[in-house]
């Protein structure tokens, strides 16, 4: 190319520039903010934005699509109009609060997080996502001009417990409201964007796939580690692996190794140990220790690192591990600088309650550059963790996946120690979703040329699917939405019943649903135009065909009826009969493999279904079962067997089945049988079976159709006929299932409500307004128990004490036995709040809801203590919970009070629930007041 041509190439392109700034010079003075240019994907959604237009930007972690939503609070500050930035968790709020004042001033930003407000009429507010829904329903005043909504982490509607919020917010913000929404990467980004337009209007979706840093798969094997793809250089430069992409084969030799060692030893576990001359086949793979991965990243210059264990006694004990081993990756001046950090972070936290936190192990591992990072840590705690790691000073951060949910914490390396985690219920396999989410967080925008995602080898690992969960595409975004009666008496409040039902029609659970029904509505036209076909086909000149063939199929139908109930009745007497027996009874095993007499030692009625273990008269000992018996059995003599019998005994067999052919020398086998009793019963069934069977023939004998030279023919078209009708049929009622499913729920809900008298002729009564104050999961519960004056003879204590059992979940059932319990008026307002659960329960089982889950008691002895003032350690020391859900489960108890003094206006239990609010408000709990609740 000629400098003339490089030059009009030039022009050319500042031409284009220009032009675009002109367009949107809003755009071009915000891209000046940042060091470095923005990507495209970035500018084209900042366009769509400043067109005002919606957005939705589905982009990897660590891409940087939240410079979209900061480009909508740039748009809000300069052109005068509000902006909310919402986020899925409190800590999140509160880091983008540090990073907007940072940039406009406090007086231009303002955090909401429902037990923090500052400045919350600012033109730009951070705010979680269940504050903004709140202010939705009750209409405040804060929303006058509300320009634009960022919806951090949307992704986060697919949440079970409380991803309906989300989809509440979407529908409900008033139509001038552009929403830019920012999600991970998902499959079906175009589905969701598709449904945000049909709800907000003009919407743009952006999905970005590739990633701003090359990512690199490894596994470690041992202390080695080794790339995960054949291709790796080339498939971390394309930014992620396609689907088939080659193995590393090194890998799957190691896994072969790995399968014939544990192969072997599983056979010589059998044998017994090894002779000495034996070797064994394969080598057995070392498992590194935590310290071994740690010092094996930092010799490979991998660190910073995330370590992701999907225990949190896992995560302390990795640190615990990594200080027993000496390990130290700080230098002392920067030990010095992170001590004191720490001790000013903590300086208002008293000496007794740092102790009883485990402070000083904690301290320990940060100036060695090691730290846990999950729920159970003091909120506090896990702030330092944040903060140190992004000024490069903790290096290794051992977590469990909650880290995950957007923290600004990106890594050079992440590792991931297992592929499977506890959800709560059981150990399940992660999700190639949860994988990419993970492992997104390696390579740091500005820091690193490279990111590196790393599995450490187990027992068992196929290479393959590990290759399967870092290529796959398929991820999709699914709603878990559902109304709520705290969503119905405040939909049904401000819109009325009908328009409610519109309204939550139009939920993207709703709108996913009816996408399904599309395709199986169109299999179901396809179906009904085939039975046209067959029944045209099974025409008789003679008569209605289709009506014989209805004849002949009942015919059929009651005959196999008959034979089945008679095969069902068979087996229960057979059942029966094998449960009757006793030890000692003497019995003919009639066929099979141990035919002849036997003589019952053990009735076997352990198990589902009786199984005796007899003495056979060939002298074995072997557990019978239902198949061995085709009728029912009788013993047909006794033999007494020794108290000591035991059937593994070969001599005690021996005299027990010399007693049995002497007892049964000349017997001639009974014929088998069935009791009178169901002879009986047979020959009654029989009868009206016969009876209805000779009517069915009657009538078809007498039909037109049934001389038909042709029947056969018409017979066989009659016949594909009904089978296509059930398929139909089938299809009808899983059509029927899906269609207004969201609807037909909110109808559910609004008839309990009508039931209880807080609802009635599309108004919300007066006992309904004490409910649309509460948002909690039991919030039905909470109202009743104002409404009915439950809770009125409480001091403040124990009000939150009994408040405890409605927001207090056991993390595992265990955890919910025999708890340490108060006594006087709060065990028996406990015991009414138990009874009015009860009550309600049948109430919504009888409309087919199940809602509201049973009031857990575990936390009430904790609430009444800690209300009552006592120090920590007396508190945690009498429970088996963690500091950090401590915290969480007090904040929520102290939310639910506030709601619970809203609900009460004008009653003097508004005092009480405020008082009880205070008195949580204090220690650790207020010292949190700026973190995750």
């Amino acid at each position: 190319m000629s400098s003339e041509q490089g030059t009009d190439s030039s022009h050319a392109e500042n031409y284009a520039a220009f032009k675009r700034n002109r367009k949107h010079p809003l755009l071009a003075e915000f891209a000046d903010l940042y060091s470095f240019p923005l990507d495209e994907f970035q500018l084209e959604a900042c366009r769509e934005v400043e067109d005002g237009k919606g957005v939705l930007v589905a982009a990897p972690t660590g891409s940087g699509k939240t410079v979209v939503g900061e480009f909508a609070v740039h748009l809000a500050v300069t052109t005068g109009r509000k902006c909310f930035y919402t986020t899925p968790i409190k800590a999140l709020s509160n880091q983008k609060y540090a990073d907007l004042v940072s940039r406009y001033g406090a007086d231009q930003v303002g955090l909401l997080t429902g037990d923090n407000t500052i400045n919350g009429e600012a033109p730009v507010v951070v705010m979680t996502t269940e504050v903004l829904r709140n202010m939705l329903y009750a209409g405040s005043r804060t929303l006058v001009g509300l320009g634009f909504v960022v919806m951090d982490e949307v992704h986060y509607l697919a949440d079970r417990n409380r991803g309906a919020v989300w989809e509440e917010v979407i529908i409900h913000l008033p139509e001038s409201v552009a929403v830019i929404s920012l999600s991970a990467t998902v499959s079906n980004a175009e589905e969701f964007g598709e449904w945000l337009a049909t709800v907000r209007g003009e919407v743009t979706t952006i999905v970005e796939e590739k990633r701003p840093v090359p990512l690199f798969q490894h596994v470690m094997v041992g202390k080695q580690l080794h790339d995960l793809f054949a291709d790796e250089e080339e498939l971390a430069q394309a930014g992620f692996a396609q689907e088939g992409a080659k193995v590393n084969p090194h890998l799957l030799r190691v896994a072969r190794d790995d399968w014939a060692s544990n192969r072997f030893k599983d056979r010589r576990d059998k044998k017994g140990n090894r002779g000495r001359g034996s070797k064994p086949q394969g080598r057995r793979l070392y498992q590194p220790t935590r310290f071994d991965v740690v010092s094996r990243l930092d010799a490979e210059g991998l660190l910073p690192a995330i370590v992701f264990i999907f225990s949190r006694v896992g995560c302390d004990a990795a640190v615990q591990q990594c200080l027993d081993a000496n390990l130290r990756l700080t230098t002392a001046e920067e030990r010095d600088e992170i001590f004191e950090f720490v001790e000013r972070e903590c300086r208002d936290l008293p000496a007794d309650d740092l102790e009883v936190l485990g402070y000083h192990a904690f301290l320990d591992g940060l100036t060695r550059g090691v730290a846990a990072h999950h729920a159970g840590m003091l909120p506090r705690f896990k702030q330092i963790v944040e903060q140190l790691y992004l000024r490069g000073l903790c290096r290794v951060v051992f977590a469990t996946e909650t880290l995950a949910l957007g923290i600004n914490m990106p890594a050079r390396t992440v590792v991931l120690e297992k592929l499977s985690k506890w959800n709560g219920e059981a150990h399940v396999d992660l999700t190639p979703g949860e994988y990419t989410q993970l492992t997104g967080r390696a390579g740091r925008r500005g820091l690193d040329v490279e990111g590196h995602g790393v599995v450490l080898w187990q027992q068992g690992m196929n290479p393959k699917e590990v290759a399967g969960l870092a290529s796959t595409r398929t991820y999709p975004l699914r709603s878990s939405f559902r109304p709520s009666y705290n969503m119905a008496v405040n939909l049904v409040h401000q819109f009325g019943r009908e328009r409610s039902r519109q309204l939550l029609e139009s939920s993207f659970a709703q709108f996913q649903a009816d996408k399904a029904v599309v395709g199986l509505a169109r299999k179901l036209r396809k179906s009904q135009d085939a039975l046209d076909g067959y029944a045209e086909a099974a025409q008789c000149d003679r008569g209605d065909f289709m009506e014989y063939a209805a004849l002949r199929r009942k015919l059929s139908d009651v005959e196999k009826g008959a034979v089945k109930a008679r095969r069902r009745d068979l087996r229960d007497e057979v059942i029966g009969s094998l449960a009757r027996l006793k030890p000692g009874d003497v019995i003919l095993v009639p066929n099979g493999k141990f035919a002849g007499y036997a003589v019952v030692i053990d009735p076997g009625l352990s198990h589902d279904e009786p199984r005796p273990q007899v003495v056979t008269a060939g002298g074995q000992a072997r557990r019978l079962a239902l198949i061995d018996f085709a009728t029912p059995v009788a013993a047909v003599d006794q033999i007494k067997v020794p108290r000591n019998f035991n059937g593994r005994n070969p001599q005690m067999r021996r005299d027990l089945t010399s007693t049995l052919r002497n007892k049964t020398h000349g017997f001639e086998a009974p014929p088998p049988g069935r009791s009178s009793r169901s002879g009986r019963n047979d020959a009654t069934a029989l009868s009206g079976v016969e009876a209805e069977v000779a009517e069915l023939r009657e009538r078809m004998r007498a039909h037109p159709c049934h001389d038909c030279p042709d029947r056969e023919d018409h017979a066989r078209w009659g016949e594909r006929w009904f089978k296509l009708q059930q398929e139909a049929n089938t299809l009808k009622r899983r059509v029927e299932s899906r269609t207004n499913t969201i609807a037909r729920q909110f109808d559910k809900v609004c008839d309990v409500l009508t039931a209880m008298d807080y609802i009635q002729d599309d108004q919300v009564t007066e006992r309904g307004v004490h409910l649309r104050r509460i948002y909690s999961d039991m919030d039905l519960v909470a109202a009743e128990a104002i409404r009915t004056g439950l809770w009125n003879e409480l001091d403040p204590s124990e009000l939150a004490s009994v408040l405890s059992a409605l927001v207090f979940e056991a993390r595992r059932p265990d955890d919910a036995r025999s708890p340490k319990m108060p006594g006087g008026r709060i065990r028996d307002s406990l015991r009414d709040v138990v009874h009015l659960w009860s009550d309600l329960d049948e109430l919504e089982r009888s409309h087919r809801l199940d809602f509201l889950r049973e009031p857990d008691l575990g936390f009430a002895w904790a609430a009444y203590r800690w209300a009552e003032g006592d120090d920590l350690d007396e508190v945690i020391g009498q429970i088996d919970l963690a500091a950090g859900d401590f915290v969480r489960v007090m904040k929520q108890l102290l939310d639910l009070a506030i709601q619970v003094s809203h609900a009460a206006a004008g009653t003097p239990l508004r005092a009480v629930a405020l008082e009880a609010a205070d008195r949580l408000r204090r220690g650790v709990v207020s010292y949190s007041s700026l973190a995750e609740g």
